[in-house]
């Protein structure tokens, strides 16, 4: 732990750290600076440029002759070998990006470590798809002898922008499907944890990325997200982040008609069938919510369990939760670390006073934390809350908290119509020994993903996405990289 301590007091000192525009490192056309603060604590971490629409139109610019340019030049060959550079930097680098991450948005440094397996994967399987970009020669009924085929470019300037949950993997979701299709990026990180992406632009600029291919503009999302989104000079956007939020991104981008692909809130059901195994299946449906703090768009935080099993199964949820131990991320025994504001903070304590207001029942948790220890943090006790109906305010909307509403049900058909009433589709859980009842849940559950006696499982070649209010577009698999090309039709008359 003092390992940690001392390499987290020099990594940030509070002095101010530039974006990164065509190759650059700048402060904000205004002047403006935005505090990075550890909300583990509060202390000011640093300075970032609290930029705008003037820097984003920067950014775009140079993103833009980056594309037409010198980067239009690199073969496939060398857009893979760079991006294996950069997953070599990025293994090198790793306990310092994760100690970038714990610090600036809490998440526990046992948690990001544990990260490299998945990060490291999709930037080696995005360079391996760089070199497998084709497209197809058609046989066409056209009169004569006509060749047809199709070619397969990049589509452009790609704009992204990323919620400040997971820093290290969001942006690589976002840069790295870029990079081995060909197109450029000007990403705007969340103003509540940019540190990490910062770092990571540091580190492709040290593998040899050409200026101008990665752009990182810091600032606020109503002001440069916004700026963004309509900018005309952008040829996609992709956007990870509240649905609200999403739904003005989708009508910004309709300015140019430019493509947008969202990754947005989830309510997600996790269910506990009769003959789960209850012992794998507690700690599984715990952690779906509580990792992170909950503050992940996958928690399954409507826990529905079979009414058989239900009171044993809370029960033992509730204690599992009462048993983690809640702290600073960068305490290596941690395993809920704080939450990422203080205005998302008062939004979950909102909803713990909700619960209780409409009849729920706090079975554990259910309080903010202070005195030794929590001073100047934002930390909220792991939640379970029991007695709760499917309209209640705890169960509808998304908390992005630490807090499970779980709920009985007494049919297979019930649950999934139960599950299903949501306007969210992003995930769905299903604990489980019968294999029929796990085909058939994973069938009807209405849900970009479906885990079957497991839980948060991503994988570079698995597409990940939504339905519904959650989104559309997948990250992930080759239809990831579909979503960065466009599709050219040739034909040439060889009489």
């Amino acid at each position: 732990m003092q390992d940690w301590q001392q390499r987290a007091a020099e990594l940030y000192n509070g002095d101010f750290r530039p974006m990164f525009i065509g190759g650059k490192w700048c402060e904000a056309r205004s002047g403006e600076v935005i505090e990075a603060r550890n909300p583990a604590s509060g202390e000011i971490l640093a300075t970032v440029p609290k930029g705008g629409s003037a820097d984003i139109d920067a950014a775009v610019s140079a993103a833009r002759a980056a594309f037409e340019g010198p980067w239009s030049k690199f073969t496939p060959f060398e857009r893979q070998a760079l991006l294996l550079r950069i997953a070599d930097l990025f293994e090198k680098n790793w306990e310092t990006l994760c100690l970038s991450d714990t610090l600036d948005m809490g998440m526990p440094i046992q948690r990001t470590l544990a990260n490299s397996r998945r990060v490291l994967g999709m930037l080696r399987f995005y360079a391996g798809q760089a070199v497998a970009i084709h497209g197809q020669t058609l046989q066409n009924s056209f009169p004569g002898e006509i060749y047809s085929s199709t070619v397969r470019e990049p589509i452009g300037v790609v704009g992204a922008i990323i919620p400040w949950n997971a820093p290290i993997a969001g942006s690589v979701w976002k840069i790295a499907p870029a990079l081995a299709t060909g197109c450029t990026v000007v990403l705007k990180p969340s103003e509540e944890a940019s540190l990490t992406v910062l770092m990571i632009a540091r580190l492709m600029q040290e593998a040899g990325l050409p200026d101008g291919v990665l752009n990182i503009v810091t600032g606020l999302g109503a002001e440069a997200g916004a700026a963004l989104a309509e900018h005309p000079g952008v040829n996609k956007i992709v956007f990870t982040g509240s649905t609200a939020t999403g739904q003005s991104i989708a009508r910004a981008a309709t300015g140019n008609l430019k493509r947008v692909s969202l990754e947005l809130g989830g309510k997600s059901p996790v269910i506990v069938c009769r003959d789960a195994d209850i012992e794998k299946a507690v700690p599984v449906a715990a952690m779906s919510v509580f990792a992170n703090s909950g503050q992940i768009c996958i928690a399954g935080s409507r826990l529905f369990v079979a009414r058989e099993i239900h009171d044993e199964f809370v029960r033992r949820v509730a204690d599992f939760a009462a048993n983690l131990k809640i702290g600073h991320g960068i305490e290596g025994d941690t395993d809920i670390g704080p939450i990422i504001s203080a205005r998302q903070s008062e939004r979950i304590e909102m909803f713990l006073q909700a619960g209780p207001s409409e009849g729920a029942e706090v079975i554990t948790g259910g309080e903010k934390l202070t005195g030794e220890g929590f001073d100047g943090g934002h930390f909220i006790r792991p939640t379970v809350f029991g007695g709760v109906k499917d309209d209640m305010r705890i169960a509808r909307e998304e908390i992005f908290g630490p807090v499970i509403s779980a709920l009985p049900f007494d049919s297979i058909d019930e649950v999934v119509a139960r599950a299903n009433d949501t306007p969210y589709g992003l995930a769905a859980g299903v604990f489980t020994t019968h294999l029929g009842t796990a085909h058939k849940m994973a069938h009807r559950l209405k849900a970009g993903s479906v885990w079957v006696n497991m839980y948060h499982a991503i994988d570079p070649v698995v597409p990940f996405g939504g339905l519904k209010m959650s989104g559309y577009g997948k990250e992930g698999g080759l239809e990831h990289m579909d979503a960065y090309l466009d599709t050219k039709a040739v034909w040439i008359n060889t009489d």
